[in-house]
Protein backbone atom coordinates (compact mmCIF):
# COMPACT_ATOMS: atom_id res chain seq x y z
CA UNK A 1 0.00 0.00 0.00
CA UNK A 2 1.51 3.27 -0.59
CA UNK A 3 2.43 5.69 1.69
CA UNK A 4 2.75 2.32 4.41
CA UNK A 5 6.56 1.12 5.48
CA UNK A 6 7.10 -1.89 4.27
CA UNK A 7 10.20 -2.73 6.26
CA UNK A 8 8.59 -2.19 9.67
CA UNK A 9 9.27 -5.34 10.83
CA UNK A 10 13.05 -4.83 10.65
CA UNK A 11 13.29 -1.68 12.27
CA UNK A 12 15.07 -1.84 15.98
CA UNK A 13 11.06 -1.31 17.71
CA UNK A 14 10.40 -4.54 16.05
CA UNK A 15 12.86 -6.51 18.21
CA UNK A 16 14.87 -9.46 17.63
CA UNK A 17 18.74 -9.97 17.43
CA UNK A 18 20.96 -8.47 14.75
CA UNK A 19 20.92 -11.51 12.48
CA UNK A 20 17.05 -12.07 13.04
CA UNK A 21 16.64 -8.29 11.72
CA UNK A 22 18.73 -8.31 9.34
CA UNK A 23 17.29 -11.63 7.46
CA UNK A 24 13.90 -9.99 7.88
CA UNK A 25 14.92 -6.82 6.10
CA UNK A 26 16.39 -9.41 3.41
CA UNK A 27 12.94 -10.75 3.03
CA UNK A 28 11.05 -7.75 3.32
CA UNK A 29 13.05 -5.93 0.73
CA UNK A 30 12.98 -9.01 -1.64
CA UNK A 31 9.30 -9.29 -1.50
CA UNK A 32 9.16 -5.39 -1.75
CA UNK A 33 11.15 -5.90 -4.91
CA UNK A 34 9.32 -8.29 -6.36
CA UNK A 35 5.93 -6.54 -5.30
CA UNK A 36 7.34 -3.28 -7.29
CA UNK A 37 8.36 -5.10 -10.70
CA UNK A 38 6.71 -8.89 -10.53
CA UNK A 39 8.07 -9.71 -13.80
CA UNK A 40 10.95 -10.16 -12.63
CA UNK A 41 9.46 -12.82 -10.04
CA UNK A 42 8.28 -14.65 -13.07
CA UNK A 43 12.08 -15.22 -14.57
CA UNK A 44 13.51 -15.94 -11.06
CA UNK A 45 10.50 -18.74 -10.77
CA UNK A 46 9.09 -16.99 -7.53
CA UNK A 47 5.20 -17.61 -7.46
CA UNK A 48 2.46 -15.71 -6.07
CA UNK A 49 3.36 -12.60 -8.74
CA UNK A 50 2.53 -14.19 -12.37
CA UNK A 51 -1.09 -11.83 -12.74
CA UNK A 52 -0.11 -8.57 -12.53
CA UNK A 53 2.71 -6.12 -14.14
CA UNK A 54 4.81 -3.12 -12.54
CA UNK A 55 3.07 -0.29 -11.52
CA UNK A 56 3.88 2.90 -13.98
CA UNK A 57 1.18 5.11 -12.56
CA UNK A 58 2.75 8.66 -11.33
CA UNK A 59 1.89 7.73 -7.61
CA UNK A 60 3.39 4.43 -7.28
CA UNK A 61 6.83 5.44 -9.29
CA UNK A 62 6.60 9.01 -6.88
CA UNK A 63 6.36 6.39 -3.80
CA UNK A 64 9.18 4.05 -5.08
CA UNK A 65 11.68 6.75 -5.20
CA UNK A 66 10.65 8.83 -2.07
CA UNK A 67 10.96 5.21 0.20
CA UNK A 68 14.65 3.74 -1.90
CA UNK A 69 16.74 4.80 0.84
CA UNK A 70 14.68 3.47 2.96
CA UNK A 71 16.53 -0.21 3.64
CA UNK A 72 19.54 1.78 3.74
CA UNK A 73 18.34 3.51 7.12
CA UNK A 74 16.90 0.07 7.96
CA UNK A 75 20.36 -1.77 7.28
CA UNK A 76 22.38 0.93 9.37
CA UNK A 77 20.99 -0.09 12.54
CA UNK A 78 21.91 -3.38 12.64
CA UNK A 79 25.39 -4.10 14.31
CA UNK A 80 27.25 -5.76 11.65
CA UNK A 81 30.01 -6.74 14.48
CA UNK A 82 27.23 -9.20 15.85
CA UNK A 83 26.76 -11.03 12.91
CA UNK A 84 28.94 -14.31 11.70
CA UNK A 85 30.95 -13.93 8.59
CA UNK A 86 28.26 -14.74 6.21
CA UNK A 87 26.05 -12.86 7.34
CA UNK A 88 28.57 -10.11 7.69
CA UNK A 89 29.28 -10.58 3.74
CA UNK A 90 25.38 -10.48 3.28
CA UNK A 91 25.43 -7.17 4.83
CA UNK A 92 28.10 -6.00 2.94
CA UNK A 93 26.47 -6.93 -0.19
CA UNK A 94 23.19 -5.30 0.58
CA UNK A 95 24.56 -2.10 1.39
CA UNK A 96 26.50 -1.47 -1.41
CA UNK A 97 23.12 -2.31 -3.71
CA UNK A 98 20.93 -0.45 -1.07
CA UNK A 99 23.46 2.28 -1.21
CA UNK A 100 23.21 2.16 -5.40
CA UNK A 101 19.76 2.54 -5.49
CA UNK A 102 19.25 4.96 -3.27
CA UNK A 103 21.90 7.41 -5.41
CA UNK A 104 19.64 6.03 -8.43
CA UNK A 105 16.54 7.52 -7.13
CA UNK A 106 17.93 10.87 -7.76
CA UNK A 107 17.90 10.64 -11.39
CA UNK A 108 15.06 9.50 -13.83
CA UNK A 109 17.04 6.72 -14.67
CA UNK A 110 14.56 3.82 -15.63
CA UNK A 111 11.13 5.13 -14.79
CA UNK A 112 11.18 7.87 -17.36
CA UNK A 113 12.98 5.96 -19.88
CA UNK A 114 10.54 2.95 -20.78
CA UNK A 115 10.50 2.57 -24.75
CA UNK A 116 14.17 2.78 -26.21
CA UNK A 117 15.97 1.19 -28.96
CA UNK A 118 16.92 -1.80 -26.61
CA UNK A 119 12.90 -2.45 -25.69
CA UNK A 120 10.05 -1.40 -24.62
CA UNK A 121 6.61 -1.98 -22.70
CA UNK A 122 5.44 -4.27 -26.22
CA UNK A 123 8.74 -6.50 -26.09
CA UNK A 124 9.19 -6.54 -22.53
CA UNK A 125 5.75 -8.23 -22.12
CA UNK A 126 6.21 -10.39 -24.79
CA UNK A 127 9.11 -12.20 -22.85
CA UNK A 128 7.46 -12.06 -19.63
CA UNK A 129 4.51 -13.91 -21.25
CA UNK A 130 6.74 -16.21 -22.73
CA UNK A 131 8.42 -16.95 -19.75
CA UNK A 132 5.58 -17.43 -17.12
CA UNK A 133 4.52 -21.53 -16.30
CA UNK A 134 1.46 -22.59 -18.30
CA UNK A 135 1.59 -26.37 -16.69
CA UNK A 136 -1.72 -25.39 -13.95
CA UNK A 137 -5.44 -24.02 -14.82
CA UNK A 138 -4.05 -21.22 -11.95
CA UNK A 139 -1.07 -20.86 -14.52
CA UNK A 140 -3.25 -20.03 -17.21
CA UNK A 141 -5.47 -18.08 -14.71
CA UNK A 142 -2.38 -15.86 -14.38
CA UNK A 143 -1.70 -15.62 -18.24
CA UNK A 144 -5.06 -14.46 -19.10
CA UNK A 145 -4.70 -11.80 -16.22
CA UNK A 146 -1.86 -10.57 -17.52
CA UNK A 147 -3.20 -10.15 -20.48
CA UNK A 148 -5.54 -8.30 -19.41
CA UNK A 149 -3.63 -5.75 -17.60
CA UNK A 150 -1.75 -5.57 -20.36
CA UNK A 151 -3.91 -2.31 -21.68
CA UNK A 152 -3.46 -0.08 -18.30
CA UNK A 153 0.59 -0.82 -18.30
CA UNK A 154 1.03 -0.15 -22.12
CA UNK A 155 -1.41 3.44 -21.45
CA UNK A 156 0.78 4.27 -18.32
CA UNK A 157 3.66 3.88 -20.70
CA UNK A 158 2.12 6.34 -23.00
CA UNK A 159 1.82 9.13 -19.75
CA UNK A 160 5.38 8.63 -19.14
CA UNK A 161 6.72 9.43 -22.32
CA UNK A 162 4.28 12.89 -21.89
CA UNK A 163 6.84 13.16 -19.00
CA UNK A 164 9.84 12.47 -20.35
CA UNK A 165 9.22 15.08 -23.13
CA UNK A 166 8.20 17.88 -20.62
CA UNK A 167 11.53 16.89 -18.77
CA UNK A 168 13.43 16.62 -21.81
CA UNK A 169 14.55 12.83 -20.67
CA UNK A 170 14.35 11.00 -23.51
CA UNK A 171 16.73 9.07 -25.40
CA UNK A 172 17.94 11.02 -28.61
CA UNK A 173 15.80 10.99 -31.76
CA UNK A 174 18.10 9.44 -33.93
CA UNK A 175 18.70 6.46 -31.96
CA UNK A 176 14.24 5.35 -31.62
CA UNK A 177 13.90 5.10 -35.16
CA UNK A 178 13.20 1.26 -35.60
CA UNK A 179 11.40 1.89 -32.49
CA UNK A 180 7.69 2.37 -34.37
CA UNK A 181 8.38 -1.23 -36.56
CA UNK A 182 9.31 -3.22 -33.29
CA UNK A 183 6.23 -2.16 -31.57
CA UNK A 184 4.33 -2.86 -35.04
CA UNK A 185 6.13 -6.55 -35.19
CA UNK A 186 4.50 -7.51 -31.59
CA UNK A 187 0.57 -6.65 -33.25
CA UNK A 188 -1.48 -9.70 -34.29
CA UNK A 189 -0.52 -10.27 -37.87
CA UNK A 190 -3.28 -9.20 -40.24
CA UNK A 191 -5.84 -9.10 -37.95
CA UNK A 192 -5.71 -12.91 -36.40
CA UNK A 193 -5.36 -12.83 -32.64
CA UNK A 194 -4.86 -15.91 -32.16
CA UNK A 195 -1.37 -15.40 -34.19
CA UNK A 196 -0.41 -12.87 -31.98
CA UNK A 197 3.47 -12.73 -30.86
CA UNK A 198 2.44 -12.17 -27.41
CA UNK A 199 0.87 -15.64 -27.36
CA UNK A 200 3.76 -16.96 -28.89
CA UNK A 201 4.33 -19.57 -25.12
CA UNK A 202 1.17 -20.13 -24.83
CA UNK A 203 0.75 -21.85 -27.96
CA UNK A 204 3.78 -23.62 -27.82
CA UNK A 205 3.17 -24.62 -23.85
CA UNK A 206 -0.63 -25.20 -23.07
CA UNK A 207 -1.28 -28.96 -22.52
CA UNK A 208 -3.66 -31.08 -24.52
CA UNK A 209 -6.70 -29.68 -22.00
CA UNK A 210 -8.72 -27.95 -23.50
CA UNK A 211 -6.47 -25.13 -25.31
CA UNK A 212 -8.86 -23.92 -27.59
CA UNK A 213 -10.84 -22.30 -25.23
CA UNK A 214 -7.57 -20.84 -23.35
CA UNK A 215 -6.45 -19.93 -26.64
CA UNK A 216 -9.66 -18.75 -27.64
CA UNK A 217 -10.12 -16.20 -24.61
CA UNK A 218 -6.05 -15.13 -24.65
CA UNK A 219 -6.97 -14.43 -28.43
CA UNK A 220 -10.23 -12.57 -27.50
CA UNK A 221 -8.71 -10.45 -24.85
CA UNK A 222 -5.69 -9.73 -27.54
CA UNK A 223 -7.96 -8.71 -30.17
CA UNK A 224 -10.31 -6.69 -27.93
CA UNK A 225 -8.07 -4.47 -25.79
CA UNK A 226 -4.35 -5.23 -26.55
CA UNK A 227 -4.15 -4.42 -29.57
CA UNK A 228 -5.75 -1.07 -29.78
CA UNK A 229 -3.66 -0.71 -26.82
CA UNK A 230 -0.15 -1.38 -28.71
CA UNK A 231 -1.69 0.59 -31.50
CA UNK A 232 -2.29 3.51 -29.13
CA UNK A 233 1.31 3.68 -27.73
CA UNK A 234 2.57 3.23 -31.67
CA UNK A 235 0.64 6.76 -32.13
CA UNK A 236 2.16 7.90 -29.81
CA UNK A 237 5.45 7.00 -30.42
CA UNK A 238 5.42 7.77 -33.87
CA UNK A 239 3.19 10.82 -34.28
CA UNK A 240 4.70 12.60 -30.30
CA UNK A 241 7.59 10.59 -29.21
CA UNK A 242 9.67 10.66 -32.30
CA UNK A 243 9.10 14.23 -33.17
CA UNK A 244 9.88 15.57 -29.77
CA UNK A 245 12.85 13.45 -28.39
CA UNK A 246 15.88 15.19 -27.84
CA UNK A 247 18.68 15.95 -30.52
CA UNK A 248 21.79 16.26 -27.83
CA UNK A 249 23.49 12.61 -27.81
CA UNK A 250 25.25 12.81 -24.07
CA UNK A 251 23.89 12.36 -20.88
CA UNK A 252 26.01 14.94 -19.95
CA UNK A 253 23.99 17.76 -21.98
CA UNK A 254 20.91 16.72 -19.55
CA UNK A 255 20.24 18.62 -16.65
CA UNK A 256 22.58 17.14 -14.17
CA UNK A 257 23.95 14.84 -16.75
CA UNK A 258 27.82 14.68 -15.39
CA UNK A 259 26.28 13.42 -11.56
CA UNK A 260 23.57 11.16 -13.60
CA UNK A 261 26.49 9.45 -16.14
CA UNK A 262 29.23 9.00 -12.84
CA UNK A 263 26.28 7.31 -10.83
CA UNK A 264 25.54 5.26 -13.72
CA UNK A 265 29.48 4.62 -14.21
CA UNK A 266 29.42 3.86 -10.57
CA UNK A 267 26.20 1.59 -10.52
CA UNK A 268 27.29 -0.63 -13.63
CA UNK A 269 31.09 -1.30 -12.65
CA UNK A 270 30.71 -1.11 -8.87
CA UNK A 271 33.95 0.39 -9.39
CA UNK A 272 35.10 4.20 -7.87
CA UNK A 273 36.91 4.16 -11.51
CA UNK A 274 36.32 7.48 -12.96
CA UNK A 275 35.44 8.06 -16.79
CA UNK A 276 38.60 9.29 -17.64
CA UNK A 277 40.32 6.55 -16.25
CA UNK A 278 38.01 3.94 -18.27
CA UNK A 279 38.42 5.63 -21.41
CA UNK A 280 42.31 5.50 -20.50
CA UNK A 281 41.80 1.74 -20.08
CA UNK A 282 39.78 1.32 -23.28
CA UNK A 283 42.74 3.01 -24.86
CA UNK A 284 45.52 0.79 -24.05
CA UNK A 285 43.04 -2.24 -24.31
CA UNK A 286 42.29 -1.28 -27.97
CA UNK A 287 45.86 -1.23 -29.44
CA UNK A 288 46.86 -4.50 -27.39
CA UNK A 289 43.60 -6.43 -28.82
CA UNK A 290 44.46 -5.28 -32.10
CA UNK A 291 47.96 -6.08 -32.22
CA UNK A 292 46.75 -9.74 -30.99
CA UNK A 293 44.39 -9.56 -34.28
CA UNK A 294 46.90 -8.77 -36.13
CA UNK A 295 48.82 -11.59 -35.20
CA UNK A 296 46.71 -13.91 -35.63
CA UNK A 297 45.95 -13.03 -38.99
CA UNK A 298 49.02 -13.16 -39.84
CA UNK A 299 49.54 -16.31 -38.71
CA UNK A 300 47.02 -17.24 -41.58
CA UNK A 301 48.83 -16.84 -43.99
CA UNK A 302 46.49 -14.03 -45.58
CA UNK A 303 48.02 -11.32 -47.42
CA UNK A 304 46.43 -8.06 -46.63
CA UNK A 305 45.31 -5.48 -43.74
CA UNK A 306 42.45 -6.61 -41.35
CA UNK A 307 39.34 -4.98 -42.98
CA UNK A 308 40.23 -6.69 -45.86
CA UNK A 309 40.41 -9.91 -44.24
CA UNK A 310 37.35 -9.74 -42.06
CA UNK A 311 35.62 -9.08 -45.53
CA UNK A 312 37.23 -12.52 -46.68
CA UNK A 313 35.93 -13.66 -43.40
CA UNK A 314 32.19 -12.01 -43.83
CA UNK A 315 32.06 -13.52 -47.61
CA UNK A 316 33.54 -16.77 -47.81
CA UNK A 317 30.69 -19.70 -48.14
CA UNK A 318 32.34 -21.58 -45.34
CA UNK A 319 31.51 -19.56 -42.89
CA UNK A 320 27.78 -19.01 -43.57
CA UNK A 321 24.54 -21.57 -43.24
CA UNK A 322 22.72 -22.76 -44.98
CA UNK A 323 19.46 -22.85 -42.90
CA UNK A 324 18.23 -21.66 -39.35
CA UNK A 325 18.54 -25.31 -37.98
CA UNK A 326 22.16 -25.57 -39.35
CA UNK A 327 23.58 -22.39 -37.28
CA UNK A 328 21.55 -23.90 -33.99
CA UNK A 329 23.52 -27.17 -34.32
CA UNK A 330 26.57 -25.37 -34.08
CA UNK A 331 26.11 -23.80 -30.75
CA UNK A 332 24.90 -26.83 -30.22
CA UNK A 333 27.70 -28.49 -30.98
CA UNK A 334 30.26 -25.75 -29.71
CA UNK A 335 28.47 -26.44 -26.24
CA UNK A 336 29.01 -30.86 -26.84
CA UNK A 337 32.70 -29.94 -27.32
CA UNK A 338 32.80 -27.80 -24.35
CA UNK A 339 31.13 -30.08 -21.51
CA UNK A 340 34.24 -32.33 -22.99
CA UNK A 341 36.67 -29.97 -21.03
CA UNK A 342 34.70 -28.07 -18.37
CA UNK A 343 35.60 -30.42 -15.55
CA UNK A 344 39.26 -29.58 -15.81
CA UNK A 345 38.47 -25.76 -14.89
CA UNK A 346 35.34 -26.40 -12.56
CA UNK A 347 34.42 -28.52 -9.78
CA UNK A 348 30.94 -27.40 -9.37
CA UNK A 349 28.75 -27.77 -12.65
CA UNK A 350 24.79 -26.38 -12.05
CA UNK A 351 22.14 -28.72 -12.16
CA UNK A 352 19.64 -26.75 -14.34
CA UNK A 353 19.86 -27.71 -18.23
CA UNK A 354 20.11 -24.96 -20.92
CA UNK A 355 18.33 -24.89 -24.11
CA UNK A 356 20.01 -23.22 -27.66
CA UNK A 357 16.75 -21.68 -28.65
CA UNK A 358 16.21 -19.42 -31.62
CA UNK A 359 15.28 -15.17 -30.93
CA UNK A 360 11.14 -14.98 -31.24
CA UNK A 361 10.63 -13.37 -34.83
CA UNK A 362 9.33 -10.59 -33.64
CA UNK A 363 12.20 -9.30 -31.51
CA UNK A 364 14.54 -10.60 -34.10
CA UNK A 365 15.09 -6.94 -35.64
CA UNK A 366 16.74 -4.93 -32.92
CA UNK A 367 18.14 -8.56 -31.01
CA UNK A 368 21.54 -9.06 -30.53
CA UNK A 369 23.63 -11.87 -31.88
CA UNK A 370 22.65 -13.78 -28.91
CA UNK A 371 21.37 -13.42 -25.19
CA UNK A 372 20.74 -15.42 -21.91
CA UNK A 373 17.67 -15.96 -19.96
CA UNK A 374 17.74 -17.52 -16.68
CA UNK A 375 15.55 -20.36 -16.42
CA UNK A 376 14.09 -22.07 -12.82
CA UNK A 377 14.68 -24.97 -11.23
CA UNK A 378 11.45 -24.80 -9.57
CA UNK A 379 9.23 -24.33 -12.68
CA UNK A 380 11.39 -26.77 -14.49
CA UNK A 381 12.13 -24.15 -16.96
CA UNK A 382 16.03 -24.75 -18.67
CA UNK A 383 18.40 -21.36 -18.82
CA UNK A 384 17.72 -20.11 -22.42
CA UNK A 385 20.35 -19.44 -24.81
CA UNK A 386 19.17 -17.20 -27.62
CA UNK A 387 20.95 -17.26 -30.60
CA UNK A 388 19.24 -14.48 -33.29
CA UNK A 389 18.94 -16.50 -36.92
CA UNK A 390 17.00 -13.84 -39.07
CA UNK A 391 18.91 -12.15 -41.68
CA UNK A 392 20.50 -15.44 -41.97
CA UNK A 393 23.23 -14.23 -45.04
CA UNK A 394 24.86 -12.52 -42.09
CA UNK A 395 25.39 -14.92 -39.71
CA UNK A 396 29.14 -15.91 -39.55
CA UNK A 397 30.48 -19.11 -37.92
CA UNK A 398 33.91 -17.57 -37.15
CA UNK A 399 33.00 -16.09 -33.77
CA UNK A 400 30.72 -18.25 -32.60
CA UNK A 401 33.03 -20.37 -29.69
CA UNK A 402 33.59 -17.47 -28.22
CA UNK A 403 29.65 -16.47 -27.92
CA UNK A 404 28.14 -19.83 -26.97
CA UNK A 405 31.12 -19.54 -24.08
CA UNK A 406 29.77 -16.01 -23.08
CA UNK A 407 25.98 -17.16 -23.06
CA UNK A 408 26.01 -20.64 -22.19
CA UNK A 409 28.82 -22.77 -20.85
CA UNK A 410 30.29 -21.56 -18.65
CA UNK A 411 29.56 -18.24 -18.99
CA UNK A 412 26.30 -16.93 -17.85
CA UNK A 413 24.29 -19.94 -17.61
CA UNK A 414 27.03 -21.80 -15.37
CA UNK A 415 27.28 -18.05 -13.39
CA UNK A 416 23.33 -17.18 -12.72
CA UNK A 417 22.22 -21.02 -12.16
CA UNK A 418 25.12 -21.82 -9.61
CA UNK A 419 23.93 -18.61 -8.04
CA UNK A 420 20.41 -19.89 -7.89
CA UNK A 421 21.08 -23.44 -6.64
CA UNK A 422 22.79 -21.92 -3.90
CA UNK A 423 20.19 -22.79 -1.09
CA UNK A 424 21.62 -21.00 1.80
CA UNK A 425 22.01 -17.55 0.33
CA UNK A 426 19.36 -15.23 0.93
CA UNK A 427 16.87 -14.85 -1.84
CA UNK A 428 18.66 -11.22 -3.28
CA UNK A 429 22.13 -12.45 -3.28
CA UNK A 430 20.74 -15.73 -5.18
CA UNK A 431 19.42 -13.76 -8.09
CA UNK A 432 21.93 -10.96 -7.93
CA UNK A 433 22.24 -8.60 -10.51
CA UNK A 434 25.99 -6.63 -10.47
CA UNK A 435 26.40 -6.16 -14.09
CA UNK A 436 30.23 -5.90 -14.17
CA UNK A 437 30.22 -9.54 -11.83
CA UNK A 438 28.12 -10.70 -14.56
CA UNK A 439 29.51 -9.65 -17.84
CA UNK A 440 32.33 -9.45 -16.86
CA UNK A 441 32.63 -13.55 -15.96
CA UNK A 442 30.86 -13.51 -19.57
CA UNK A 443 33.79 -11.76 -20.68
CA UNK A 444 35.81 -13.75 -18.61
CA UNK A 445 35.05 -16.83 -19.98
CA UNK A 446 35.79 -16.03 -24.09
CA UNK A 447 39.66 -16.05 -22.53
CA UNK A 448 39.06 -19.52 -21.07
CA UNK A 449 38.63 -20.81 -24.98
CA UNK A 450 42.32 -22.44 -25.43
CA UNK A 451 41.78 -24.10 -21.83
CA UNK A 452 38.42 -25.63 -22.77
CA UNK A 453 39.44 -27.09 -26.43
CA UNK A 454 38.63 -23.72 -28.47
CA UNK A 455 40.24 -21.48 -30.80
CA UNK A 456 42.23 -24.15 -32.43
CA UNK A 457 40.96 -22.63 -35.49
CA UNK A 458 42.69 -19.72 -36.18
CA UNK A 459 39.09 -17.89 -37.49
CA UNK A 460 37.49 -18.70 -34.48
CA UNK A 461 41.02 -17.27 -32.69
CA UNK A 462 40.13 -13.83 -34.47
CA UNK A 463 36.72 -13.99 -34.06
CA UNK A 464 37.50 -14.24 -30.36
CA UNK A 465 39.81 -11.26 -30.30
CA UNK A 466 37.14 -9.21 -32.55
CA UNK A 467 34.75 -9.56 -29.67
CA UNK A 468 37.53 -8.72 -27.02
CA UNK A 469 37.85 -5.57 -28.75
CA UNK A 470 34.43 -4.86 -29.32
CA UNK A 471 34.34 -4.67 -25.51
CA UNK A 472 37.74 -2.53 -25.47
CA UNK A 473 36.01 0.07 -28.11
CA UNK A 474 32.86 0.13 -25.37
CA UNK A 475 35.10 1.61 -23.07
CA UNK A 476 36.16 4.34 -25.28
CA UNK A 477 32.86 5.42 -26.41
CA UNK A 478 30.79 4.62 -23.34
CA UNK A 479 32.93 7.20 -22.29
CA UNK A 480 33.58 9.59 -24.79
CA UNK A 481 30.09 9.65 -25.73
CA UNK A 482 28.78 10.66 -22.36
CA UNK A 483 31.45 12.58 -20.01
CA UNK A 484 34.37 13.56 -22.95
CA UNK A 485 32.07 15.76 -25.56
CA UNK A 486 32.00 13.00 -28.22
CA UNK A 487 29.41 13.42 -31.05
CA UNK A 488 27.87 10.03 -32.43
CA UNK A 489 29.41 10.67 -35.90
CA UNK A 490 33.00 10.87 -33.90
CA UNK A 491 32.08 7.51 -31.89
CA UNK A 492 31.06 5.64 -35.28
CA UNK A 493 34.12 6.69 -36.66
CA UNK A 494 36.82 5.33 -34.27
CA UNK A 495 35.00 2.45 -34.10
CA UNK A 496 35.22 1.53 -37.40
CA UNK A 497 39.04 2.63 -37.28
CA UNK A 498 39.53 -0.16 -34.95
CA UNK A 499 37.12 -2.71 -35.63
CA UNK A 500 36.17 -5.10 -38.30
CA UNK A 501 32.63 -5.25 -37.60
CA UNK A 502 30.47 -3.96 -40.27
CA UNK A 503 29.26 -0.41 -40.58
CA UNK A 504 25.33 -1.42 -40.00
CA UNK A 505 26.66 -3.29 -36.70
CA UNK A 506 28.57 -0.66 -36.10
CA UNK A 507 25.89 1.90 -35.99
CA UNK A 508 23.39 -0.25 -33.70
CA UNK A 509 26.39 -0.86 -31.06
CA UNK A 510 26.73 3.13 -30.95
CA UNK A 511 23.03 4.14 -30.49
CA UNK A 512 23.28 1.52 -27.78
CA UNK A 513 25.69 2.99 -25.72
CA UNK A 514 24.30 5.97 -26.21
CA UNK A 515 20.91 4.99 -24.86
CA UNK A 516 21.92 2.80 -22.02
CA UNK A 517 25.06 5.30 -20.56
CA UNK A 518 27.41 3.06 -18.52
CA UNK A 519 26.11 -0.38 -19.01
CA UNK A 520 28.48 -1.28 -21.67
CA UNK A 521 31.28 -0.14 -19.31
CA UNK A 522 30.42 -3.14 -17.11
CA UNK A 523 32.27 -5.98 -19.12
CA UNK A 524 35.62 -5.27 -20.27
CA UNK A 525 36.20 -3.91 -16.62
CA UNK A 526 34.90 -6.84 -14.80
CA UNK A 527 36.43 -8.82 -16.66
CA UNK A 528 40.07 -7.20 -16.47
CA UNK A 529 39.04 -7.62 -12.71
CA UNK A 530 38.56 -11.15 -12.58
CA UNK A 531 41.73 -12.10 -14.79
CA UNK A 532 43.85 -9.81 -12.47
CA UNK A 533 42.70 -11.60 -9.79
CA UNK A 534 43.04 -14.95 -11.19
CA UNK A 535 46.90 -13.81 -11.81
CA UNK A 536 47.23 -12.71 -8.21
CA UNK A 537 46.01 -16.00 -6.94
CA UNK A 538 47.97 -18.12 -9.50
CA UNK A 539 51.44 -16.24 -8.21
CA UNK A 540 50.48 -16.49 -4.57
CA UNK A 541 49.70 -19.91 -4.17
CA UNK A 542 52.68 -21.50 -7.31
CA UNK A 543 52.76 -24.22 -8.32
CA UNK A 544 49.99 -26.20 -6.44
CA UNK A 545 47.63 -23.49 -7.87
CA UNK A 546 44.12 -25.03 -9.55
CA UNK A 547 41.91 -23.17 -11.44
CA UNK A 548 39.46 -24.94 -9.97
CA UNK A 549 39.95 -23.37 -6.50
CA UNK A 550 39.90 -19.80 -8.39
CA UNK A 551 36.16 -20.93 -9.91
CA UNK A 552 34.84 -22.24 -7.24
CA UNK A 553 35.42 -18.87 -5.53
CA UNK A 554 34.37 -17.00 -7.28
CA UNK A 555 31.06 -18.31 -8.38
CA UNK A 556 30.20 -19.65 -4.83
CA UNK A 557 28.90 -16.32 -3.26
CA UNK A 558 26.53 -15.27 -6.25
CA UNK A 559 26.86 -11.69 -8.14
CA UNK A 560 28.63 -9.48 -6.01
CA UNK A 561 30.16 -6.21 -6.22
CA UNK A 562 33.72 -6.15 -7.36
CA UNK A 563 35.40 -5.02 -4.53
CA UNK A 564 33.73 -7.35 -2.39
CA UNK A 565 34.57 -9.99 -4.63
CA UNK A 566 38.26 -8.97 -4.17
CA UNK A 567 38.67 -9.27 -0.66
CA UNK A 568 36.99 -13.11 -0.83
CA UNK A 569 39.62 -13.64 -3.45
CA UNK A 570 42.53 -12.16 -1.49
CA UNK A 571 40.99 -14.02 1.98
CA UNK A 572 40.76 -17.32 0.34
CA UNK A 573 44.42 -16.77 -1.32
CA UNK A 574 46.73 -15.10 0.94
CA UNK A 575 46.76 -12.08 -1.60
CA UNK A 576 46.68 -8.61 0.03
CA UNK A 577 43.07 -6.83 0.79
CA UNK A 578 43.85 -4.56 -2.00
CA UNK A 579 44.41 -6.99 -4.66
Amino acid sequence: MIGSDPFAGARPEAGGTPAERLHRLFELAWEQRLDDAPEYATFFGVPGYGDRWSDLTPAAVAERRARAGAPLEVLRTIDRSELDDGDRLSWDVFEHQARSDAEAARFPNDHLLVVGPLGHPASEAAQTLAAMPMATSSDLTDVLERLRRLPALLDQAVALLDEALALGVTPPAVTLRDVPASIVAHLSPEGDPRSSPLLAGLRDRVGATEPDDVLAEAASIVGAEVDPALRRLLRHVTDVYLPGARRSTGLDALPDGAAWYAERVRTYTTTDMTPGEIHELGLAEVQRVGSAMDEVMAGTGFDGGRQAFAEWLRTDSRFHFDSEDDLLRSYRDIAKRVDQHVARLFRTMPRLPFAVVPVPAESAATAPMAFYLPGSLEQGRAGQFFANTSHLESRVSWNMESVCIHEAVPGHHFQIALAQELGELPAFRANGLFTAYIEGWGLYCEGLGAELGLYTDPYQHFGALDAEMLRSIRLVLDTGLHALGWDRQRAIDYFLEHSVTPEQEVVVEVDRYITLPGQALAYKVGERRLAALRASAAAAVGDGFDVRDFHDEVLRHGALPLDLLGDLVAQRFGLPATA
